[in-house]
């Protein structure tokens, strides 16, 4: 299996141990991870974190709750970040409208600068031949995601994106699909209430999606509200594949071929 998505430089996991959070990701069938940066700051420590590690991968970029701040001229530096040999795509980028504008900031000059982001995001994706990885979230309805999209859609031929943690329905990936692009599903799609989540993870067209744990956030059934690890990867691929009616081994085998399309993992 393939951890598409978590975030090992998190403050919740410690240096000390991660050397056993990697061994019990192994032990579970977890040969890969990639490990994404929210901040320029975690950025180096998540490059660091897969220089460590053979088999932890890292994504580059800024999230969009960390846009107001970063300094205007960040792009310089996550170029040179982006561009080291273990980072296998860019993000974690996107459009975030649940949270609240930070103390001097307007919701629109807010929302419009992680768009501005998101945009410099995928020219640098562009440039660097990688794809990216998006959050949306809102407090209700889909505005973040259609906005996404419709970024997106202006670089579809050049570059590939996967929506992150996608809640359902499936009717909302639809133009994503169009584009070329993927989601991916995380613990969410283990919890017997998330009914669009759990039917969306079952129609999903095999080679059009990825699993992913997004810890240590998301946990899944039966460790819900705990601290997630990619061990727990395990967890929600196997939920999914009974709830597709797959064996395990069916669905290893297209959500990590979908994971190497995606991320160009070198051999």
């Amino acid at each position: 299996m393939i951890d598409s998505h978590c975030h090992l430089a998190s403050h919740k996991f410690s240096n000390e141990e991660l050397p056993d959070i990697i061994a019990r990701a192994e032990a579970n069938g977890v040969t890969r991870m990639v490990t994404l940066a929210t901040c320029l700051e975690d950025a180096k420590t998540n490059i660091a974190i897969s220089e460590k590690f053979p088999q932890v991968f890292t994504a580059i970029g800024i999230h969009p709750c960390d846009v107001h701040e970063t300094p205007d001229n960040y792009l310089v530096e996550l170029h040179t970040l982006a561009s080291h040999q273990k980072c296998v795509a860019i993000g974690e980028t996107g459009l975030d409208y649940y949270h609240p504008a930070p103390d001097g900031w307007s919701a629109d000059d807010y929302h419009q600068r992680q768009r501005d982001f998101l945009r410099q995001h995928f020219e640098l994706a562009k440039e660097l031949g990688k794809n990216v990885v998006i959050h949306t979230r809102d407090r209700s309805g889909k505005q973040s995601m259609d906005d996404a999209i419709a970024i997106y859609r202006e670089f579809a031929h050049d570059v590939k994106a996967v929506f992150h943690c996608f809640l359902g329905p499936l009717e909302n990936a639809s133009e994503i699909f169009e584009l070329g692009g993927y989601i991916s599903f995380t613990g969410i799609a283990t919890f017997k209430s998330a009914k669009d989540c759990i039917q969306a993870a079952v129609d999903a067209p095999a080679g059009r999606f990825m699993v992913e744990t997004d810890s240590p956030y998301l946990a899944p059934t039966p460790y819900r509200g705990k601290r997630n690890e990619p061990a727990y990867t395990l967890h929600t691929a196997e939920a999914i594949a009974a709830s597709r009616g797959e064996t395990l081994h069916e669905l290893n085998q297209h959500t990590n071929a979908t994971a190497q399309e995606f991320f160009k993992f070198p051999a």
